[in-house]
């Protein structure tokens, strides 16, 4: 054992590790050098939500070599809270030192940066297919169509690209986010392609928002209730997820509800709906959901974006109308088919509006999911000056875990394996278990450059919009990028939580940031390389209980080679990650006789309980 004073990740020093749930007993143990003198020592413990600080003495308990042990134990809070905590030591000849993350603090001015514990509420179980399972985004206006669509009487000013393969179009920028083209995927092409999904193992269908709105991403809702008619109908939604079912796969809807389009029935301000908006009518039953500052023209607005004012979610109206009535939208929906709820802009959200809708989805369907868009640690994220509690136990049951895209694409880009592990090390001690194992990991979205341009393209990308909207890989620059996603790959598959595939990676789509990752699937001229890397890793995530429920051991970080193992029960599966430009060698440790990369299918023998794996550049490995 090497010795240190304190680490809260090792059990030597705090049990359990991590998060813990209200009322667990923690022990905790400091052992520091018996030459520094020091008499006696307290813990620290601050409540954040209950504002309040108390002193926990800790016993000397002995001696270790060259220090002197101090230990002790208390109870968590017995409601979800998070809790700050440094330790203070006496000293022999007087004074007090004080000890954080930052280490020994004994000038009074230096303040001792705290250890977070996250204290939570476990009596409300999370689903667990959700984390188990394999997810796949869907931008769907994108995805596939079957026919050429008329826009016709439909919401807005639509054209449509009568070429699937046609480039995207820029949007304007004038205060309004206006993207006007439509290229006519539907719920009928996605019903179409589920034997596709399934022959990638997905068990999740992530919709980018489906509701009728005059924008292809569909963020400035129109109509909550009503499916965008250039997608379909509510009796399509209803069959795509009962077929989706019967292959073993959810669908999830993407929620959202900080704010609306302003040409929506509920603002109304071109007057496109027969009903009174709140741009119409003072007296219009939906006027308190918006915020005025000089009405109708002046308004909150997400973003500053006049197109997408903001709506009051604790409005008593609108919460029923979303959330709590009888035939809510989180319910008619639920109903309809969908088994979890994306949560847009979780950030801007009300603590007590999420609770709700946690609340109403158990009512409804017990095994719903319901997921957060939060963009950073949602363990202990301040939003417009307020502490978050997405994650104790009564709001979220997981988040999109954008921590990891940042952590793992940086590694993959050639940073150091340690960074990334700390980086995941922080974040699976903040969170309870079951958020970590129910985090969406994920290597790109919607709202992020495609991975393999991150990946491949140049180190300066193209300085204006229109030119990185034209910009495709070189060969030499697709071919590197195509190494490293599929490396990439094997990290996202091989971490704890729902590898999610963002569509068309699997097919090696390019692009930068909004709009242009959103292009069409390239059906017919798909990279059959890619398509069947991703297919494997699938296969191997369902067959293998390793890879959905074991946990997360560390076996090597450092530089460019990356391992870990997960373990369930009697099964052990190794990742094993070289980003290098070199290869590289790795003993390890191995419980049998012989071990094989279920990818390359290469073979090793063990001498003495350990293997000698040779991990070519820029590669992947499984090891089973």
């Amino acid at each position: 054992m090497e010795y240190t004073v304190f680490d809260s990740r090792s059990l030597h020093c705090k049990n359990p590790y991590g998060a813990v749930a209200c009322h667990t007993e923690i022990s905790v143990a400091l052992r520091p050098l018996s030459a520094e003198g020091f008499l006696s020592c307290r813990l620290v413990l601050q409540r954040e939500f209950g504002e309040t600080e108390e002193e926990i003495p800790l016993s000397p308990a002995g001696l270790e070599k060259d220090r002197t042990v101090f230990a002790g134990s208390f109870q968590a809070p017995g409601e979800p809270e998070l809790c700050w905590y440094y330790f203070r030591f006496e000293k022999e000849s007087g004074g007090t030192v004080r000890l954080g993350k930052n280490g020994y603090c004994v000038e009074e001015e230096m303040e001792a940066r705290p250890w977070q514990l996250t204290v939570y509420d476990d009596s409300l179980k999370t689903p667990g297919w959700f984390g188990q399972g394999v997810t796949y985004q869907i931008f769907p206006d994108r995805f596939c169509r079957t026919e050429i669509p008329d826009p016709a009487g439909m919401l807005g000013e639509r054209t449509v690209h009568r070429d699937w393969g046609e480039p995207v179009e820029l949007p304007e920028e004038q205060g309004a986010y206006v993207n006007r083209d439509f290229f006519g995927g539907s719920l009928g092409g996605i019903e179409e392609k589920l034997e596709y999904l399934k022959s990638l193992h997905v068990t999740t269908i992530y919709l980018c928002p489906i509701f009728e709105a005059d924008s292809n991403h569909r963020y400035n809702t129109g109509d909550y209730e009503t499916v965008d008619p250039m997608l379909g109908t509510a009796e399509d939604f209803e069959r795509l997820c009962r077929k989706a079912g019967k292959l073993g796969m959810h669908v999830m809807l993407d929620g959202v509800f900080n704010h609306t389009g302003s040409n929506s029935r509920y603002f109304n301000a071109l007057g496109a709906y027969p009903s009174v908006g709140a741009a119409q009518s003072r007296k219009s039953p939906y006027y308190p959901w918006y915020t005025f500052q000089k009405w109708p023209k002046k308004y909150t607005s997400w973003w500053g974006i006049d197109s997408l004012p903001a709506v009051n979610e604790m409005d008593p109206a609108y919460a029923a109308y979303i959330v709590e009535g009888e035939n809510s939208i989180i319910r008619r929906w639920l109903r309809a088919g969908a088994d979890a709820w994306r949560l847009d802009v979780a950030d801007e959200l009300p603590d007590a509006f999420i609770e709700k809708i946690r609340r109403v989805m158990m009512e409804e369907k017990p095994d719903s999911f319901l997921l957060g868009e939060v963009w950073e640690d949602g363990s202990n994220k301040i939003a417009y000056s307020q502490r978050r509690k997405y994650l104790l136990g009564r709001e979220t049951h997981g988040l999109m875990n954008y921590p990891f895209r940042v952590s793992a694409l940086a590694y993959l880009q050639g940073g150091d394996a340690g960074a990334f592990r700390d980086a995941m090390e922080e974040i699976r001690e903040n969170y309870p278990p079951d958020a970590f194992n129910s985090a969406m990991n994920m290597l790109g979205t919607h709202d992020t450059p495609r991975a393999l341009t991150m990946l491949g393209g140049p180190a300066k990308q193209p300085s204006s919009r229109r030119e990185r909207l034209a910009y495709r890989l070189s060969q030499e620059e697709y071919g590197r990028g195509k190494k490293l996603l599929m490396a990439g790959a094997v990290l996202l598959y091989a971490f704890p939580g729902s590898p999610t595939l963002f569509y068309g990676d699997e097919a090696g789509m390019q692009g930068y940031e909004d709009p242009m990752n959103r292009g069409t699937f390239p059906w017919g001229m798909e990279d059959e390389t890619l398509y069947a890397w991703y297919r494997k890793l699938g296969r191997l995530r369902e067959v293998r209980p390793s890879l959905r429920l074991g946990g997360l051991r560390w076996m090597q970080a450092e530089g460019h080679l990356l391992a870990f193992a997960r373990e369930w029960r009697n099964e052990i599966t190794i990742a094993v990650i070289n980003v290098g430009r070199r290869s590289n060698s790795l003993e390890l440790d191995w419980p049998g006789r012989r071990a094989a990369d279920a990818l390359s299918g290469s073979r090793f023998i063990a001498v003495d309980g350990k293997i000698d794996i040779f991990v070519p550049p820029q590669t992947g490995m499984l090891l089973i």
